[in-house]
């Protein structure tokens, strides 16, 4: 990616307002979800998060996702990862979401179930089960690292969706809020937990919750339609990824084509949304991207194809910074007045990249080998346009995450 040279999207509809739920933003660029393990070792969010979340939102009016935040230990948890589970984590994220709307912009929470992709050692440390749509592995490597922690897969049980998935999901929306959240996301790709029950190359159980389309969805349309009832529709928005291949995930070469599965779910949301429960957001990942990398599936596939079924704002992130410096795909997307664009990685390497983005000013490369750091090195130590502050590698590297309560 070239890192200077960027046309200004000032004057373009990219700067329009655009109105999410009962939000309106002052312009169409978004931090979306992004996992970096910069809370604390129990899943509390750190000085390294506050920090993190105000740079990001000080242009007003601007959207920013957390990370995907543990819905509960039970359904499945990661070191590093922060949590939404805890009367701590709540106090933890109040002190971030206001200060995000000191900066007169807004912040959504995404929740995330593990499921199988948790960290094997550190559930059999806290005492639970690891619980899976089946009582499968994702491959080889994540099986022998449960099986060297005396841990293993068990599949959850329809008791076990409504008793524990379910009350899960409304519990931590009710935290999220509480801790003042503008938004809920739920996340239900790449692979993790929810996304594992829509996808056939996942999901092969025989009860309801499998073994057709219909009965694949059911789960994801089961905690949409409970949050729902619950908190308003227009503070919920879902995640999906129709083309993903991360934790073995088929994309388009899955034995159900990703424009059956997932145009039988959208056609049911836009449904619900019909009947005066829309959605703030449908998000969905690029073709091109699989989990934080660059993903082989063809170029012919695109999620445009969602456009003809919901009739909702889309959220839409994944490799637009490749289309520098003219931002051509950029521009496209916004033509319509339903699209958020979400620049994920260029958002860690460049914290005031809206102000960036809107003026023309140079793009600073994104760091790979520091996204998953435990530490602060590669997340605070971007510079804003202009500045000049020197960031030792040792002393940031030696950094760990402090819980803010």
């Amino acid at each position: 990616m070239n890192s200077s040279n960027i046309i200004s999207l000032k004057d373009t509809k990219v700067f329009n307002p655009i109105k999410v739920g009962n939000i309106e933003l002052s312009h169409r660029i978004a931090l979306p979800s992004l996992t970096r393990l910069r809370a604390s070792v129990d899943n509390i969010p750190s000085d390294l998060n506050l920090k993190y979340y105000d740079d990001r939102s000080q242009t007003p009016g601007t959207l920013v996702m957390t990370e995907g935040l543990v819905v509960s230990p039970e359904l499945g948890t990661i070191r590093h990862v922060a949590g939404i589970f805890s009367d701590k984590q709540v106090e933890a994220w109040k002190r971030i979401t206001d200060k995000v709307h000191e900066n007169g912009s807004f912040i959504g929470a995404q929740l995330v179930a593990f499921g199988r992709s948790s960290e094997a050692s550190y559930m059999k440390e806290l005492g639970y089960d690891m619980l899976g749509v089946m009582a499968e592995h994702i491959d080889s490597q994540t099986q022998k690292y449960a099986e060297d922690a005396g841990e293993s897969i068990r599949q959850i049980t329809e008791e076990e969706i409504k008793e524990i998935l379910l009350r899960d999901f409304i519990r931590a929306s009710q935290n999220s809020f509480d801790a003042g959240f503008d938004f809920v996301e739920i996340h239900a790709c790449s692979g993790y937990f929810l996304d594992t029950f829509l996808q056939s190359s996942s999901n092969r159980r025989t009860d309801k919750y499998g073994g057709s389309i219909e009965n694949r969805a059911r789960l994801i349309l089961e905690v949409v339609d409970i949050l729902v009832a619950k908190f308003g529709a227009s503070k919920l928005a879902l995640r999906i990824s129709p083309w993903n291949y991360y934790q073995e995930m088929k994309g388009e070469f899955d034995d159900c084509h990703p424009y059956a599965q997932f145009s039988y779910l959208l056609k049911e949301l836009q449904k619900r949304a019909e009947s005066g429960n829309e959605l703030a957001w449908i998000s969905t990942v690029e073709p091109r991207v699989s989990g934080s990398e660059d993903s082989a599936v063809k170029s012919s596939v695109s999620n445009n194809f969602m456009y003809d079924i919901w009739k909702g704002k889309i959220f839409r992130s994944g490799g637009y910074g490749y289309s520098a410096p003219d931002f051509e795909t950029v521009l496209n997307h916004v033509d319509n007045d339903r699209t958020i664009l979400g620049f994920g990685r260029l958002f860690t390497s460049n914290p005031d990249l809206v102000d960036r983005l809107k003026n023309g000013w140079d793009l600073s490369i994104y760091d790979r080998d520091t996204f998953y750091l435990y530490v602060n090195w590669g997340y605070n130590t971007f510079n804003k346009y202009g500045e000049d502050i020197k960031f030792s590698e040792e002393q940031e590297m030696a950094r760990t995450p402090k819980a803010l309560v």
